[in-house]
Order: structure tokens, then sequence, then C-alpha cells
């Protein structure tokens, strides 16, 4: 199943690393062991941000996403499930159900 990985690095964290040379390096380490689909980067609510769509077969999978983010930069994460169009269009029959169930 797709997942979009939101990341924001600590303006402090995400500074001592670039300080010591280590930012992108790491950042290019982990995103190597997540093997995503695609990254973004940008940034939000005033820190580096990360945009990270990649695959999880199961939720046995959130540690090893989420704890090199976390040792590393102290970076908060959210976690999201994502469709492609051709996923919600595969969905509109639970959707039209849902309108005549509850609408």
């Amino acid at each position: 199943m797709r997942f979009l990985l939101k990341v924001n690095i600590p303006v402090e964290s995400g500074n001592k690393a670039a300080k010591a040379g280590k930012l992108g390096a790491t950042i290019q380490s982990i995103l190597a062991d997540l093997k995503p689909e695609a990254v973004y980067f940008t940034d939000s609510n005033g820190q580096r941000a990360g945009f990270i769509f990649l695959d999880m077969q199961d939720a046995s999978q959130i540690p090893a996403i989420a704890e090199p983010w976390f040792l590393a930069f102290n970076a908060s994460i959210e976690i999201h499930p994502v469709m492609t169009p051709d996923d919600l269009a595969r969905a509109g029959g639970a959707i039209e159900n849902a309108v005549k169930k509850y609408a």
C-alpha cells in the first residue's frame, strides 16, 4: 500500500547536521534504505520538510521507516495512506455505497 511520509526536521538539529557536513549524506542514506517512489523537499511551519512517497506492506515496517528520522534529526513524522487516480477510480463503488447509506 502506498503511503505519504511527511518528515519535519527541527531547525536546530538540521542546522547542526548541515554545519557538520552530514545533512545531505544522512538524508541520502535514509532514503536509500527506504527506496521511495518519489521524494520532495520544502519547508513546513518554518522547518525543513520532506514528502516521501513509499510502499509499505505491513504496519511492522513503521519503526524501520520512522526511527532513522527520529534518531538522526529528532524529526517529527506523519504517515498517511494515499491513493493514485486509479486507486480512487476503483474506490468509486465504495464511495457510492457510503453516499446511499449516510447522505
